[in-house]
C-alpha cells in the first residue's frame, strides 16, 4: 500500500499580510500530480485543513476544489481536523462526502471506527484522531485526566481494542495532530500547551504500523513509524531552513510471526513541494545590508530584516525595499548587552512559554519573588480555562491570534490568577 502523508496545509493563511492562496492552489496541483505520477493508494491529511476556524471563502473554494479532484482520482483520502481548524465546520456532510472516497475524521467519538483500506496482503484499518482538547473531550474518552498524553492514550485504547477485534494480521495506521516528544517546533504552531506540558510520548502511539502526524510544520521522523510530514509551505520566518515535503510510505505485509513484535514493512521517502519564494532572514546594520554583495542571492526572497543599528535609521523599509522588493519584516535589535534594560521586550519574550511568560509578570511586579508551588498551578489553571474557553467559543478551533497570541494569554490568565 502506497501512502501520500501530508498535513498542515492552513487553507487561507497570508504571510506577513500577503495572500499564500496561490501558492496554496500550486500545491493542491503538486499533491494530485504525485498521487497521479507516483500510483499512490491513499492520501492522508493530519490536520489543520484551514488556518482558522471560520475561513475565508476562497480557502473553502480551494477546499472543495482539492476535495474534487483527489476523489476525481478515485484514492482514498482520510482527513482529521487540527487544532485550527473547526472540527464541526470541517466535518460537515461528512458522510454524504464518504460516499466519494474522502473519509472525514472530527469527532473524538469515532476515534476507533477505522477507514479499512485493501491490498494484496490483506486489510489495513486507519484511525484519524482528530485534535483532541483536553478539557473538551475528557468525558467523552473517559481519560483519567485533562491533559494531551491521557487524552491521547485514552484514545489509543480504544484503537487497539478495535484492532484486537480485527482478523489477525490486519495492518494499523494511526493519523493524529499533537505535540509528540522529540518533535521540533516553528514560531508558525499555535500553543497547545495543557497544564504546563504540550508534548505526549511517541511510545502513546506503540504497536501502530504507521502514524501519521500533524501540527508540527517542520517534515520530521520522530521514530522509523512515527512521522511528521511538515507544512507543505513556509508560514514564518523561523521555517527559513525547511526543506518542505510530504511522506511517500509504502507499507508492506505484516510479520511472518505477529506475535514476534515487529511491525509490517516499511519505506519513506520525501517528496519536495515547490516552493513559490525563498525566504531569507538577514541582520546588520542598514547600510551593510544595502551595500553587501554576498546578500545578492537574497534579491529576490522573502526577507526578514533584522537591524542591528544602534539608533533607528530614517526610512529603513523604504530603503531596504529598493535592494528586497520583497521584504516582509522589520526588526529592530540593536547591539546592546543583554542586561541593558533598553534590550527589546519581544527578544525576552522570544521562546518562552505562555507559562513562563505569566510566571516572569508575577516576579516583575512582587519585586522579583515568582510564584510558589500554589500560585504556580493557580496560573497553570487559569491558563488552561482561558484557552480551553477560546477554543470551545471557536467550534473546538481557536482563531488565529497572529504573533502577539503567547503575550496576550499570558496576560489574559494572570489576571485570571489574581
Amino acid at each position: 500500500m502506497r501512502i501520500l502523508h501530508t498535513s498542515d496545509w492552513h487553507l487561507g493563511r497570508s504571510f506577513h499580510r500577503v495572500s499564500m492562496l496561490d501558492a496554496q492552489r500550486r500545491f493542491i496541483d503538486h499533491l494530485v500530480e504525485t498521487v497521479r505520477e507516483r500510483h499512490v493508494d491513499a492520501v492522508l491529511v493530519a490536520g489543520d485543513v484551514y488556518d482558522r476556524a471560520v475561513p475565508p471563502l476562497a480557502a473553502v473554494e480551494l477546499y472543495d476544489e482539492a476535495l474534487h479532484r483527489l476523489a476525481g482520482l478515485g484514492v482514498p483520502t482520510v482527513m482529521i481536523s487540527g487544532n485550527h481548524d473547526s472540527a464541526r465546520r470541517l466535518g460537515v456532510g461528512a458522510g454524504l462526502i464518504e460516499r466519494a472516497g474522502i473519509h472525514l475524521r472530527t469527532d473524538p467519538a469515532g476515534c476507533a471506527d477505522p477507514v479499512v483500506l485493501t491490498d494484496e496482503h490483506g486489510d489495513i484499518a486507519c484511525y484519524g484522531l482528530p485534535y483532541l482538547e483536553p478539557a473538551l473531550v475528557r468525558d467523552a474518552l473517559a481519560a483519567p485526566k485533562a491533559n494531551h498524553t491521557a487524552v491521547l492514550g485514552a484514545a489509543m485504547d480504544q484503537v487497539r481494542a478495535d484492532l484486537a477485534a480485527r482478523p489477525p494480521g490486519t495492518r494499523s495506521i494511526v493519523l493524529a495532530h499533537a505535540f509528540v516528544t522529540g518533535g521540533t517546533a516553528s514560531d508558525s504552531e499555535r500553543d497547545i500547551t495543557v497544564g504546563g506540558v504540550a508534548a505526549v510520548p511517541a511510545e502513546t502511539f506503540a504497536g501502530i504500523d504507521y502514524v501519521a502526524l500533524g501540527h508540527l510544520h517542520g517534515c520530521q521522523r520522530i521514530t522509523e513509524r512515527v512521522r511528521y510530514s511538515g507544512s507543505p509551505l513556509a508560514y514564518s520566518f523561523s521555517e527559513t531552513d525547511h526543506r518542505k515535503s510530504t511522506w511517500l510510505v509504502d507499507l508492506g505485509p505484516g510479520p511472518a510471526d505477529p506475535g514476534a513484535g515487529s511491525g509490517a514493512e516499511l519505506s519513506a521517502q520525501r517528496i519536495d513541494c515547490p516552493v513559490p519564494r525563498p525566504l531569507a532572514r538577514i541582520r546588520g546594520p542598514l547600510d551593510t545590508l544595502l551595500d553587501d554583495p554576498a546578500l545578492d542571492r537574497h534579491e529576490d526572497a522573502y526577507v526578514e530584516a533584522t537591524l542591528t543599528d544602534a539608533h533607528r535609521p530614517h526610512e529603513p523599509m523604504a530603503r531596504l525595499a529598493k535592494r528586497f522588493p520583497h521584504v516582509l519584516s522589520l526588526v529592530f535589535e540593536p547591539d546592546r548587552a543583554p542586561e541593558d534594560p533598553l534590550a527589546s521586550y519581544a527578544r525576552r519574550l522570544r521562546g518562552r512559554s505562555d507559562q513562563q511568560i505569566a510566571e516572569d509578570f508575577v516576579a516583575h511586579v512582587r519585586a522579583g519573588r515568582g510564584p510558589d508551588p500554589v500560585e504556580r498551578a493557580v496560573l497553570t489553571d487559569a491558563l488552561d480555562a482561558v484557552r480551553t474557553a477560546e477554543a470551545a467559543e471557536n467550534g473546538e478551533a481557536a482563531d488565529n491570534a497572529g504573533g502577539a497570541g503567547n503575550a496576550k494569554t499570558a496576560e489574559r490568565a494572570a489576571e485570571v490568577a489574581r
